[in-house]
């Protein structure tokens, strides 16, 4: 029993030893990878340290010049359909070196080695650098990338207002950014790698290549084609009797421009193209076919009836309805209007006046309502009335007509040709015949008391009055027979004269 208790006591004194040991072990071989971590920071840095902008960390300034030789720069850009491909530029290319030795040495000796484990993010700051690089090298290696060769690159294109397409108006053609890099952002990245020794750049994720200045969101640009599609909407409508005109943006587009970044309105072409109905469709100072109530048709000169658009007004309001994108039908602007469109512009109502045959008739819608002996201009005087169609001005009752030497009450005053108009004549006793080569009017029609005021009852402003000469009438071919009912006034006996 003696020696089993001798036993037990050597077993528990070696295990208290043992734990004596491990501790002390523990602690030694700490302090040989703390001595060791000294020795090897010693000529290494520690841990996290960043010189100038370049990471050094457990480099010695064997190592840092060793990574230097083997230096690249794998250098990512896009091709014309944006497709990614890389180029690399090496130490050769950059003329990449070491600046200088001595702030290594210096920043290493200055590490205070025993206390390693606790330096592990040193940022030294400065205007130094410990990379150096060639200028005109690291230029001429930027210059020779393929993203800076013209036959390489896609140029970046603004957001633009397109052509008008017919039917659907304009449109904004998108922006292309292509692949045109800007030199001087390139380099500018290419350098801070070479500092940084960074190994990879994406020059697009570095927005090295020029974006469009305008885009398809750009508010302006959506400005003015709101307001060039709003001209091009407009759709005025023009009737002129059986013709019809369409004025839409078929037409309006060719009146908008651009022009230094502002739309621009050329009214001139909408004066134009007034001008083109003006000239298509007024008929004032034109000659006309008139079928005479002697059967005959005739070409007639002269006067100043019918269509007269006021070309300045009308250019002015289409002008306005364009800018407003206004869907209208629409009456032009006139100084005068006529009876009807269309080569008869003087309609079926209107007083005809045959001055060989010295005889007037009244139609009204077509239908022959009178017909009457007249007596026009002294012809002996050189007071004839003139031929030509021509639009009653005005209708007066109890005028009195004033000349050079007279001064003449007539109760029905019809003027159509300036101071010549068709009035009463109740001074004369007869009508008709020849009585007007020398004893006829200073260019008025002289009436019948009876027929002028059927005549007056008929007629208004504007209705027209056409004034022929028809060789062969003086005597021998007589018109139809009058309406039953209608005054047919004609006279052989010698008139008292009167001047008008």
């Amino acid at each position: 029993m003696l020696i089993k208790k001798d036993r037990d006591n050597t077993t528990k004194k070696i295990k208290s030893k043992k734990l004596l040991i491990i501790p002390g072990v523990l602690v030694g071989a700490a302090a040989v990878v703390y001595i060791a971590g000294a020795v090897y920071y010693k000529s290494h840095f520690f841990k996290g340290t960043n010189i100038y902008g370049t990471d050094v960390s457990k480099m010695k300034i064997e190592d840092f010049k060793d990574k230097l030789s083997d230096y690249k720069i794998q250098v990512e850009q896009k091709d014309k359909e944006g497709n990614k491909f890389t180029e690399e530029l090496s130490v050769e290319d950059l003329g990449v070196d070491v600046a200088s030795t001595q702030e290594l040495e210096r920043i290493l000796d200055s590490q205070n080695i025993w206390r390693w484990p606790f330096n592990n993010s040193t940022v030294y700051c400065g205007g130094g650098t410990l990379i150096s690089y060639d200028a005109d090298k690291t230029e001429t290696a930027v210059s020779g990338l393929k993203c800076l060769q013209e036959e390489q690159v896609q140029k970046r294109k603004n957001a633009y207002i397109s052509e008008y397409k017919s039917g659907e108006g304009y449109s904004i053609v998108p922006e292309i950014d292509g692949n045109q890099l800007d030199y001087e952002r390139t380099l500018e990245v290419i350098e801070a790698a070479i500092i940084n020794l960074d190994t990879k750049i994406d020059l697009d994720a570095e927005d090295c290549y020029k974006k469009a200045r305008i885009t398809s969101d750009n508010e302006s640009l959506n400005r003015k084609l709101d307001k060039m599609n709003k001209y091009v909407s407009t759709v005025v409508t023009y009737e002129f009797g059986d013709n019809t005109e369409i004025l839409d943006g078929e037409t309006i587009n060719k009146w908008i421009s651009l022009e230094d970044g502002k739309v621009v309105f050329d009214e001139n072409g909408v004066s134009e193209y007034v001008a083109t109905l003006r000239r298509k469709y007024d008929t004032i100072f034109r000659s006309r076919e008139f079928k005479t109530s002697y059967g005959k048709t005739i070409t007639i000169e002269g006067g100043d009836y019918g269509w007269w658009m006021n070309t300045g007004e009308e250019t002015k309001e289409l002008t306005e309805l364009i800018k407003k994108g206004k869907v209208v039908k629409r009456t032009p602007c006139y100084y005068q209007t006529a009876q009807s469109y269309g080569e008869k512009d003087y309609g079926d109502t209107y007083v005809e006046i045959n001055l060989t045959a010295q005889h007037v008739f009244l139609y009204k819608d077509g239908k022959k309502i009178l017909e009457t002996d007249c007596v026009s201009g002294n012809s002996a005087r050189g007071f004839d009335t003139p031929t030509g169609v021509y639009g009653i001005t005005y209708t007066e009752r109890n005028a009195t007509l004033n000349g050079e030497n007279y001064s003449t009450p007539v109760s029905y005053w019809m003027p159509f040709n300036k101071n010549v108009g068709l009035h009463d004549a109740g001074w004369r006793s007869s009508f008709g015949g020849q009585i007007y080569k020398t004893n006829g009017s200073h260019g008025c029609v002289n009436l019948p008391p009876s027929a002028a005021k059927a005549i007056f009852s008929y007629v208004s402003k504007g209705t027209p009055v056409v004034c022929y000469t028809l060789p062969g009438t003086e005597t021998g071919l007589k018109p139809s027979p009058s309406p039953s009912g209608t005054p047919a006034q004609a006279g052989s006996a010698a008139p008292t004269a009167q001047p008008q």
